[in-house]
């Protein structure tokens, strides 16, 4: 459901005024937005496998509200003026006019990062607690929170389109934090009333546990920015800039799924890895599905439809995005695979295989993104994705041998 957000909200700017300067923005803006949400990202994770009494439930939660302020705060240091201009006109070379609507865009995003650390600690208790349909409930009205504020200043007021955008973001992600919050009091209470079984659990061990995770979504949500900063001196970079948040919306709808695989494998597995067989199993097909699903769309004649009638791009646009979203067809897949490893390791307690993959992914679409735009005349859109999934393929291999010695390690007898 969170993945319809993307498609939705691009379908919505690219049918109001300067729709290619609006689609640039939008993808610039969320870009950064999610770079900056980036160290609460795995708070979810965290909280399923750590939450599990009194004590350790409040600990988390501080720790939560903590790391909320911090990334707040990186929000605001990123809108003082001259360091935005520098960094997104005189760094990534963005044109003046899609600067000035990704400086509102990212103001209007200013709630975002904290709410959603807030409901992903929620949400993580209560896929521990099994109330994983109350986290789908939250989604949904995320989901129509954001339509109906989205079609409301499409209809009835006269708002750049990018504005539209971050607020239909901003405004849904609150909601669905609040309404997180509470449906998870059951759980809640569950938690807390439930006796320590284990050793007290530290701030110095979250931080231990957390650190790597942490710096595994900053590091590879950096790629989102650095593509951006690619495409905006490759060839035909305001093309490139416009086109890709709707291909990657695409993409999202079927990587998502592999991506909410990690959280159910985490609560699944078992402390020493029972049902490992049945989740692997499960991974490959829903990986392969998730793969043919997007080739559906991209290798067929529906790849015109979806971009030019569903995501109201122009023919121009929608001959950049086509090629693109060929070469994404084996991500989808991939996410599936690299949930499934890094749940492996967080069982395990052995993180920080996760980021040394995160960095060897990141290494590698820098180098072959940086060989394409010097050896080749391909578009930036096209080189970004061809180099985004040969970082993924890398750290996927990376993460390989880890994960058969945590499974090893963790079916050994006592």
């Amino acid at each position: 459901m969170m993945a319809v957000e993307g498609p939705f909200l691009a379908a919505i700017i690219a049918r109001l005024a300067d729709a290619k300067f609006n689609l640039a923005a939008y993808g610039v803006a969320f870009a950064f937005a999610i770079l900056v949400e980036a160290p609460v990202i795995m708070i979810m994770s965290a909280s399923t496998a750590l939450a599990r009494d009194e004590d350790s439930f409040r600990r988390l939660r501080n720790f939560t509200y903590a790391l909320n302020a911090m990334v707040t705060a990186g929000m605001l240091v990123l809108l003082i003026p001259p360091f935005f201009e520098a960094l997104m006109v005189g760094l990534i070379g963005l044109p003046p006019e899609v600067s000035r609507l990704t400086y509102v865009a990212l103001w209007i995003l200013v709630p975002w990062p904290a709410a959603i650390g807030y409901r992903r600690f929620y949400q993580g208790v209560l896929i521990r607690e099994g109330k994983t349909r109350r986290v789908a409930y939250g989604t949904a009205l995320r989901l129509t929170t954001m339509t109906v504020t989205a079609l409301l200043l499409f209809f009835f007021l006269e708002l750049p389109g990018v504005y539209v955008g971050a607020t239909a973001l901003s405004l849904g992600v609150t909601v669905e934090a609040i309404a997180s919050r509470w449906m998870a009091r059951e759980a809640v209470h569950a938690v807390t009333a439930r006796a320590a079984k284990e050793p007290l659990l530290s701030y110095r061990r979250i931080v231990n546990f957390y650190y790597p995770l942490a710096l595994t979504s900053v590091v590879g949500l950096a790629v989102q920015p650095m593509l951006t900063f690619f495409m905006g001196r490759a060839p035909s970079p305001v093309e490139s800039l416009a086109v890709y948040p709707v291909v990657h919306a695409l993409s999202f709808i079927f990587r998502a799924m592999g991506l909410s695989y990690q959280e159910a494998a985490i609560a699944l597995m078992g402390d020493r890895f029972e049902n490992f067989g049945s989740l692997a199993k499960f991974a490959l097909i829903l990986g392969l599905a998730a793969s043919a699903g997007l080739g559906i769309v991209g290798l067929t004649p529906f790849a015109l439809v979806w971009f030019e009638q569903v995501s109201g791009l122009t023919p121009e646009l929608a001959q950049f995005a086509i090629p693109a979203t060929i070469i994404l067809v084996p991500i989808p897949a991939l996410s599936v695979l690299m949930s499934l490893q890094r749940a492996i390791l967080v069982v395990g307690r052995h993180t920080r295989p996760i980021t040394g993959a995160t960095l060897i992914e990141i290494g590698g679409v820098v180098a072959l993104f940086t060989l394409f735009i010097n050896a080749t005349d391909l578009p930036g859109v096209t080189a970004a994705v061809t180099a985004f999934l040969g970082g993924r393929i890398a750290g996927n291999l990376y993460l390989a041998p880890a994960c058969r010695n945590a499974v090893r390690k963790g079916r050994a007898p006592a």
